[in-house]
């Protein structure tokens, strides 16, 4: 089991990262919550989760073992696999999952994109002995982006096509959000649009 990989971050966007580690190139599915802390390094670690497959091999990677914690967790629960985790750290943060599944706030876990009410209360049923029982404190610090306009909404953009969304309703919304909010972080940029959408 692989637990982590350390090495220069040679590409990153808000849903891969590229990191070189021995002349090899390592191409690791990432959050948002991830993307924001590691997008202005050189050189990164990024905890592991090694997802296999019959038709596919696939590495995701965390910035924080807290992270990847609540992503092993998440996929757990019947109906939940890897992208609708990684889809859910990316709207929430580690630490807002695990405050809503402790409280039962079924709605917090509903607002995600794809989660009903049915698999937003299996998350709370499942999960919130085993969240109560690890005690973690660390919550990643947040860092933000400031770019001009264009090139931020179309990360955005490609971003939420790479998550699976239709290229002309994800870019109506980035454009009506950056109406409303023209200085809005690609973080938050994403975060709003996955809500919208």
């Amino acid at each position: 089991m692989y637990d982590y990989i350390k090495g220069e971050l040679v590409e990153t966007n808000p849903t891969e990262a590229v990191i070189e580690n021995n002349g090899i190139g390592y191409k690791l599915q990432i959050s948002l919550q991830t993307f924001a802390d590691i997008q202005t390094l050189k050189e990164t670690k990024l905890y592991i989760y090694h997802h296999v497959r019959e038709d596919v091999e696939l590495f995701y990677g965390f910035s924080s073992k807290e992270e990847r914690s609540v992503f092993t967790m998440l996929i757990e629960v019947n109906g939940i696999g890897p992208n609708t985790a990684r889809m859910m750290l990316s709207s929430l943060n580690s630490q807002e999952i695990k405050t809503a599944i402790l409280s039962g706030d079924v709605n917090k876990i509903k607002s995600i994109k794809g989660i009903g009410i049915k698999t937003a209360q299996r998350v709370i049923i499942d999960l919130k002995d085993k969240i109560g029982k690890a005690e973690s404190s660390d919550t990643p610090a947040e860092l933000f982006v400031q770019t001009t306009t264009s090139p931020v909404a179309s990360e955005a953009l490609s971003a939420l096509v790479l998550l699976g969304f239709n290229k002309a309703s994800a870019d109506k919304v980035v454009k009506a959000i950056l109406k409303e909010e023209p200085n809005c972080t690609l973080e938050n940029l994403i975060k709003l649009s996955l809500k919208r959408l």
